[in-house]
């Protein structure tokens, strides 16, 4: 079957949808303007945010199913992915050098849109009929913004999210799995497909406790042995690394010469690829890390935001960067294949970068295993999502179901070609964070005035729960949920009440 015609039309709608009149303005835009409302939070509270997320871990005596770390590490392991590989390799071959730029630029704007969007998914969730904590987009527009607007973005975020979860967290995943796993190993596709999708099944069941159990002794694994190795390096080639980091910034504004083949580089494109591969890599805007943060055992919204807001900074800020510059700086973006004379292949990249920076095989094996890590973990946090956003649509009796649906759904992405599967993945993502966008812009007054409120009574984000009830007590709305948020009195509202 020819599906070229397919082809065509979904990546026209995805250039539309990612192109320089709809998603990169409202991106870079919303969270910009988030970035001025909260005065700068990112960068006052980025510290104190990284002791409580990395080393305090947990809020004592408070109410929710997995741990702040765990909510993290779950956010994490859903945006640590082929992204931060591949994706950052194709935003450099067709972007140049410079889309690592506008790649940092959507990270650190994008940490005030994170922070929003987890602060809201803890402000607003609910408890499900198993007595679990649900939130995300798909609560909190419908419950945040008041008539039929609220309701008409959360149910369009719970669709989209619905159908995202199966692209870009689940199927493209596996696929990258299994071919890496094919190249490397010899073993068939469909043997890597059996594999992973019994693994998927047997932690799904276990719920959101057991993928955060998993997720948190699998990601910060996965990160230290890749960053380590990306490390190696860039202290290899120290000397290159100025004018490496001066090659970004000055492509960032003046584009890329076509070299070889390559496919060159005006500002637009640079700005374009730069942005929707570090959407796709950190997920600031999308809403999907609300979810996460919404199950959560936090004492306040706030100190969940801060908590969340740091997987921007480590996923962009520090692991896309590790990615850009080493295949910066060992030159590998400029090679070409010695057959066609064109450049070599964007998803060949960082593997080439790594081989050609570490001895032996140690290159090879790092991005291999790294991918295959990064990959399975995206799976099981957007299965997650996947199941609050049909629990929204559907009702909790659909929720099992799914999670065996996805388990055999990442067999099919494991032994079948996905070019149409990863344009539709990149209009699934786009059409997921338009209604969150439009819902942040809204609802950013009640989150820069709650946060102001907050952070002037615990500065150094050291309250206890009874101190945190004591300078909340007389703020609007704070008593209501608390009661809600104990007392499990908070439910889901259902489609069509």
């Amino acid at each position: 079957m020819d599906l070229t015609p397919l082809q065509d039309f979904l990546d026209g709608a995805s250039g539309f949808i990612w192109g320089p009149f709809l998603l990169i303005p409202l991106l870079l835009g919303t969270g910009l303007y988030l970035t001025i409302r909260l005065g700068g939070l990112q960068f006052r509270t980025l510290g104190r945010a990284l002791r409580l997320g990395l080393l305090t871990r947990k809020d004592d005596g408070a109410e929710g199913d997995i741990s702040q770390f765990q909510a993290l590490t779950t956010a994490l392991a859903a945006t640590v992915g082929t992204g931060n590989i591949v994706g950052v390799a194709t935003a450099i071959g067709i972007g140049g050098p410079g889309a690592l730029f506008w790649m940092w630029v959507t990270g650190l704007l994008g940490m005030a849109s994170k922070y929003s969007e987890a602060f809201l998914g803890v402000r607003f969730r609910a408890t499900d009929a198993a007595g679990e904590k649900s939130g995300g987009p798909q609560l909190y527009l419908e419950r945040g913004i008041r008539g039929p607007l609220g309701k008409v973005l959360g149910l369009a975020f719970a669709a989209f999210a619905v159908v995202a979860c199966f692209g870009i967290g689940n199927m493209t995943q596996g696929n990258s799995i299994a071919t890496n796993v094919e190249s490397s190993f010899g073993l068939p596709t469909s043997a890597t497909g059996a594999v992973l999708a019994a693994m998927t099944l047997v932690v799904l069941l276990g719920g959101i406790a057991s993928i955060g159990r998993v997720t948190a002794g699998l990601v910060p694994i996965m990160i230290v042995l890749y960053v380590l190795g990306g490390l190696w390096i860039l202290l290899a080639n120290v000397g290159a690394l100025p004018a490496a980091l001066a090659l970004v910034v000055t492509d960032a504004f003046t584009g890329t010469a076509a070299v070889g083949g390559f496919a060159g580089s005006v500002l637009i494109i640079a700005v374009q690829y730069g942005v929707a591969r570090g959407l796709f890599s950190n997920e600031s805007g999308l809403g999907s890390a609300a979810i996460a943060a919404a199950a959560a055992r936090t004492t306040h919204p706030v100190r969940q935001g801060l908590v969340s807001m740091t997987q921007t900074f480590i996923d962009t800020i520090i692991v896309v960067s590790f990615t850009g510059l080493t295949i910066v700086v060992t030159g590998v973006w400029q090679e070409t294949d010695p057959e066609t004379g064109e450049q070599i292949s964007p998803a060949l990249m960082t593997g080439e970068a790594f081989s050609h920076g570490l001895p032996g095989e140690w290159g090879h094996w790092i991005v291999t295993i790294g991918l295959v890590l990064f990959a399975y973990s995206t799976i099981l946090g957007w299965s997650y999502y996947g199941e609050r956003n049909v629990e929204r649509l559907f009702g909790r009796r659909l929720v099992v179901p799914f999670r065996v649906l996805f388990a055999l759904v990442v067999f099919v992405g494991c032994t079948t070609q996905l070019d149409v599967v990863w344009a539709f993945s990149d209009i699934a993502n786009g059409l997921m964070a338009l209604p969150n966008l439009i819902g942040l812009l809204i609802l950013s007054g009640l989150v820069a005035r709650e946060t102001k409120h907050y952070l002037r009574n615990d500065p150094h984000l050291t309250a206890s729960k009874d101190d945190v009830e004591a300078f909340m007590a007389e703020q609007p709305g704070w008593v209501d949920w608390k009661a809600g948020d104990e007392a499990g009195t908070s439910r889901l509202p259902r489609v069509g009440r």
